[in-house]
């Protein structure tokens, strides 16, 4: 069976296919770069990157061949046989299916600190271009296929899952990225697109936990989650409190270590437990605050100024 799922996996991951457009963007961008000395680019910060993409890949393949696997099982149990195999408009259907699976995994991965704790690696470079994109978690892929296991269980062939998945990373590349301003209002109102997900990567306040999708805006619209860019708030990059380092490994445990020693002070069961599932800076005295109370306290603070 695992000799079969290796074999899927290498017949039906575009991504390899893409690496060398992912390799002749970077450059055109690192070029534009050093030709308008816009400084967006930090060696050690690019060297971060590399390292959190590297240890993702390898441990991507453990985690994605266990999840088709998974989708298999569950694939045997499908509510619809057939007509979501491979079919153009099964296609079509597991676009949208795939990328709200996204979205809830992407905001769910914003609001229960244990998976922020795997997520936050991608939100801490300081910096923002094409290189950013490969600043991967190794511990997000151990949970993330979880949230794509009901398409298999409505009738998407696991096969179908995967690539799709796949065709959603290669499409959230091109998002890192300063160089593209806003395209037009019609695309910017469907898409995803480098405005929208410059907002995701914002420190800013009012930037905080918005734009969670994956190809399409459309569910941060529906959902409340959707933020323009605003030219009179220009995006800062990184964490609210930065890591400020570039060590891989720093960067892909802090939060979990920030979360052991949260717990450990913690009084009492409930407390240790809201600091592991409760939203990132929730806090058992008030100390912190999480970003819907930043949100708040700064429409109090604009509020006694008018």
């Amino acid at each position: 069976m695992w000799e079969n799922i290796q074999a899927y996996l290498a017949i039906t991951n575009p991504v390899y296919y893409a690496l060398p457009i992912f390799a002749i963007l970077t450059g055109l961008e690192l070029y534009v770069n050093y030709r308008e000395r816009r400084g967006a680019y930090e060696f050690k910060d690019v060297l971060g990157s590399y390292g959190m993409g590297i240890g993702s890949l390898f441990i991507d393949v453990v985690s994605k061949s266990t999840a088709l696997a998974v989708f298999f099982l569950v694939y045997q149990y499908r509510l619809v046989d057939d007509w979501l195999t491979f079919h153009w408009w099964a296609w079509v259907l597991l676009l949208f299916a795939d990328d709200l699976s996204f979205y809830v995994h992407h905001r769910t991965s914003h609001t229960v600190r244990l998976l922020w704790a795997a997520h936050v690696n991608h939100h801490s470079s300081q910096h923002f271009h094409l290189i950013t994109a490969i600043r991967q978690s190794w511990t997000e892929v151990l949970y993330k296929y979880s949230f794509y296991v009901w398409l298999a269980f409505l009738g998407f062939h696991p096969v179908m899952i995967i690539m799709q998945i796949s065709i959603s990373l290669i499409y959230q590349f091109w998002t890192h990225t300063q160089f593209i301003g806003k395209l037009p209002p019609l695309i910017e109102f469907i898409f995803n697109t480098p405005s929208h997900h410059r907002v995701h990567h914002g420190s800013n306040i009012k930037y905080l936990d918005k734009n969670h999708g994956g190809i399409f805006i459309i569910w941060d619209r529906l959902f409340g989650t959707f933020q323009e860019e605003l030219e009179e708030e220009p995006v800062v990059y990184g964490l609210v409190t930065n890591i400020n380092t570039f060590n891989p490994i720093k960067i892909a445990t802090h939060e979990f270590a920030s979360i052991a020693q949260d717990v450990w002070h913690a009084p009492g069961l409930m407390n240790k437990l809201k600091y592991i599932f409760y939203p990132p800076g929730w806090s058992h005295d008030g100390s912190r605050m999480t970003s819907k109370e930043l949100v708040a306290n700064e429409q109090r603070k604009r509020l006694s100024k008018e």
